[in-house]
């Protein structure tokens, strides 16, 4: 059985752990489960979360699909991109073989994500490269972001500020689009053990039915949805869900039988 899971929210808050999460993730991978990791976090770059996972006790090598490297997906090599968002961003540009320039500098793609460097400046800088004819890439548009200490806008709080003010809808890469769906099916087919991702035996886990669940559904997978992330006055929508427990830990030892 293939496990998809959030991290923030359902793994840990800002990189402490949910308690019972590491020893759920390391009892499904000595059962056999491939488990692989999607956030729509952008900020950090790939390497800092995987270190940050292995801290906390889990071995991510090869295993994290993140909004930024789905963002990178959509990036055409040579492209000069200006990002309003965290270094995660312009290392997946660079990847893709993008050129990340500056405020004020031909830009054809602008990407936006979650940032605390915010204000007019930037806002302005990422609105007059879009009004000069820039494509507008958002890593995600989670209007908030769990914390331990409480929700915090989120990237899609920065991707909303520059669309109104640009009039220009964004094409969006993370979950629960087909970019971040890609990544996603890629690592889950990289292990000959494990199923396609939207084979019967494989679950999606959130915290968010708006976004992960819609996920769930991009992926045509179940959605297993977790009480450690996000309230539910900070989600919406009708979303199916096919279980549901208190964190990761329950939820694994409910459908596993740990």
């Amino acid at each position: 059985m293939a496990w998809i899971l959030d991290l923030d929210g359902v793994v840990w808050l800002e990189r402490r752990a949910v308690p019972g999460s590491v020893e759920a993730i390391a009892e499904l991978r000595r059962l056999g489960h491939r488990v692989v990791f999607a956030t729509n976090f952008s900020h950090g770059r790939h390497g800092e979360i995987v270190d940050a996972l292995a801290a906390i006790g889990i071995d991510a090598e090869g295993d994290v699909a993140t909004s930024a490297m789905a963002a990178g997906t959509l990036i055409e090599p040579g492209e000069r991109v200006h990002v309003l968002g965290g270094p995660g961003i312009e290392e997946a540009v660079e990847a893709a073989g993008g050129e990340v320039v500056g405020p004020g500098a031909p830009t054809d793609v602008v990407v936006a994500g979650w940032t605390r460097a915010f204000d007019f400046a930037a806002l302005d800088a990422a609105f007059q490269a879009v009004r000069g004819g820039a494509r507008l890439v958002a890593t995600n548009t989670d209007r908030t972001y769990p914390t331990p200490q409480g929700p915090l806008p989120g990237g899609g709080s920065i991707v909303a500020a520059v669309e109104w003010a640009s009039g220009t809808a964004s094409t969006i890469a993370g979950k629960p689009h087909e970019p971040m769906a890609a990544l996603v099916r890629a690592l889950v087919a990289s292990d000959p053990g494990s199923p396609p991702a939207g084979e019967v035996d494989s679950i999606m886990v959130g915290d968010r039915p708006e976004t992960d669940g819609l996920f769930a559904a991009t992926l045509e997978v179940p959605f297993g949805l977790v009480a450690t992330g996000v309230s539910a006055a900070d989600v919406g929508g009708d979303v199916p869900t096919a279980h549901r427990g208190s964190d990761l830990a329950e939820l694994v030892s409910r459908l596993v039988g740990t």
